[in-house]
Parts: C-alpha cells; structure tokens; sequence
C-alpha cells in the first residue's frame, strides 16, 4: 500500500512533450503529475496553488524561463524539488541549473526508466544529473565555474553595449546563441559577435568565466532593480 503520491507540477512549452512525460508516469501508481504549465510565469502561479512535491521544469521557456521561475520559487521554498529538463547538455548547464535552485538536470531524449530514477532520487534528497556525472563530478564543476570569484568591477560595464548587457543576462538564464537569436530577432551570427566582444571588453578567457560573470552580472541587475522599487 502506498502512503503517499509523489505530486510533480510539470511546465514545458510543447504541449506534446508534456503529454508524452505524463503519459510515461501516469501508470506509475506511486507518482503523479498534477498541474502543467505552458511557461515560467504560469508556473509560478500553479506552485502557489498547487504546492506539489517536485517540479519538473524546462530550461527554456517564452517570456519567463524556467531558471528565473526556479529561482524564485526556490527563495520562497527551501524544501521544494526542482528536476531541470533540457535538450542541451554540458557542464554549463548543470552550473546553471544548480545557482538556480535545482536538484537534477535530464535530457529530454532519456528513457522512461531513468526519469523515474531522477524524479525517486531528486524527491529523496539526492541530486541527479545523469548516469556519467558522480557527486566529485558535480563538485568539481561547480568549484570549475565558482573559481572566477572576482569578475571585472560592474562599474566597466559602461563599455557595454546596450545589446551586449541584454545579452549577458540571457545568458544567465542558459539561453543558448540560437535561443538569443529567436529571442531578440537578431541573427545568431550577430549573437556570437556579441559574445566575443564582451568577452574582450571585460577580459574573459573561457566560457566558464563568462557564464560566472553573466549570472554575477543578472544578480546585480536585479538587486538594483529592487532597491528602486
């Protein structure tokens, strides 16, 4: 006899993939989805009323993606579990997924087993990120990212761009160049061209420093957007 229901909210902005991932667990008598959401904002409104147990969310969703909701969510909440879903892998993501709350990142493409296998370990208490990445793995990432503590002073930012600044911030959010591109309805070559530039304006070397410097750079942004309000 089961005592209690796993309850997953599950946001993701294809309506066929949302029924393609409930329709794997809903034969699952120990788990069960009881929301969706189309978007970050229409999450953030289904937690609210829904108070479920886990969320699975998508990485990249229109207007509000699924990290700023994760972040939000998770400075509220301290006990929820937030499992990540993205087509794109890589140990930026896993960075990003972690500074905004998350317990787990899975492919989209992943078998129904090891779905299953994510959302028991991540409800558990323990962090998934796929069968080829330990808990030293993990670490060692986030120390990789975390160790470019001192990124150029933000008052430099003057010799950004306003599109530069803008794409900074979308790269805090894990938007890939492509995503920009759709995003601010710009090519994606313009995108890269951007990308080097504000990385030979503030003097970053490596992708790992620009996305530290990209989510250090959002933080400030929207710390200051809070204190004028």
């Amino acid at each position: 006899m089961i005592d209690k229901k796993i309850t997953i909210l599950i946001a993701d902005d294809h309506t066929l993939f949302r029924s393609g991932v409930i329709s794997l667990i809903e034969e699952e008598a120990d788990i069960e989805i009881i929301g969706e959401a189309s978007d970050g904002k229409e999450l953030l409104t289904l937690y609210e009323e829904l108070n479920p147990d886990l969320l699975l969310i998508d990485i990249s969703m229109p207007g509000k993606t699924g990290l700023e909701a994760a972040k939000e969510i998770r400075a509220k909440d301290s006990n929820i579990k937030i499992l990540f879903l993205s087509m794109h892998e890589g140990t930026d993501y896993i960075y990003h997924t972690i500074k905004s709350g998350g317990n787990g990142l899975i492919n989209k493409n992943i078998l129904k087993s090891e779905l299953l296998t994510a959302i028991k370990y991540v409800t558990s208490g323990k962090d998934y990120f796929g069968t080829g990445y330990s808990e030293s793995d993990i670490k060692e990432i986030v120390q990789k990212y975390d160790r470019f503590t001192e990124p150029p002073v933000f008052l430099q930012t003057s010799s950004l761009s306003e599109k530069e600044k803008e794409i900074l911030i979308l790269i805090s959010e894990g938007l890939t160049s492509s995503e920009i591109a759709e995003r601010l309805f710009i090519g994606k070559r313009t995108v890269d061209s951007h990308r080097v530039n504000i990385m030979k304006k503030m003097n970053l070397n490596s992708l790992p420093e620009l996305i530290k410097y990209s989510i250090d750079f959002s933080t400030a942004v929207g710390a200051r957007l809070r204190n004028i309000e």
